[in-house]
């Protein structure tokens, strides 16, 4: 077996919720107060239907997850997306991040999407770096938007263009629509490739 990138399952919900949990429990990278248990975070993946949530399965182990959800509920924000993406400890500095990323990015390219954004709490090099290398570039700052830890912090938005803006634009596509197509096996390729193994 290899290093392949795929859909995730209510099966991965206890690697997902492991990997997130110090996140919520330990940093203000992740706003939430209490790391969700596997039960919630199996019901997150089954919920997610129209967008792509992306794992890294290195030989059985969970390296990394990465998965879009709607940007705001109003239609005309339809083709704009927020993405999120986190690496497990072990696997940290091996291109997981960038992997899941551009794969990611390809799929819902391929779906009709046109804006991604990502929301970071500050301080957070590592994550802007990741972000602005896969050509973010940054949209403002909100300041002191969350409490956590006893401290008030800033979330820096970026923003990504997959494609040219077009007038009329057709409604995306279901991410099942384009499950294991040609386009797909493509889009999983890319994102391999920049991924550099276990050690």
């Amino acid at each position: 077996m290899t290093a392949t990138i795929r859909m995730a399952t209510e099966a991965d919900a206890a690697a997902v919720a492991s990997i997130y949990a110090p996140f919520c429990e330990k940093t203000a990278i992740s706003f939430e107060y209490k790391a969700p248990t596997t039960v919630e975070m199996a019901e997150r993946i089954r919920t997610v239907t129209r967008l792509p949530w992306l794992v890294l399965d290195d030989n059985g182990a969970l390296a990394g997850y990465a998965y879009a959800t709607q940007h705001r509920e109003r239609a005309a924000y339809g083709w704009s997306v927020d993405t999120t993406v986190y690496v497990s400890p072990n696997y940290q500095r091996r291109g997981v991040g960038r992997a899941l990323y551009t794969a990611l990015f390809e799929l819902l390219r391929m779906q009709g999407y046109y804006k991604v954004y990502a929301g970071i709490t500050l301080p957070n090099r590592a994550s802007i770096g990741l972000h602005q290398s896969l050509g973010f570039e940054p949209v403002g700052i909100y300041r002191g938007v969350g409490y956590k830890l006893g401290a008030w912090h800033d979330v820096a938005w970026y923003q990504l263009s997959l494609q040219p803006e077009q007038p009329q634009p057709a409604a995306p596509l279901p991410v099942t629509s384009i499950l294991g197509t040609s386009g797909w096996v493509k889009a999983i390729d890319l994102g391999l490739a920049d991924y550099r193994g276990s050690t």
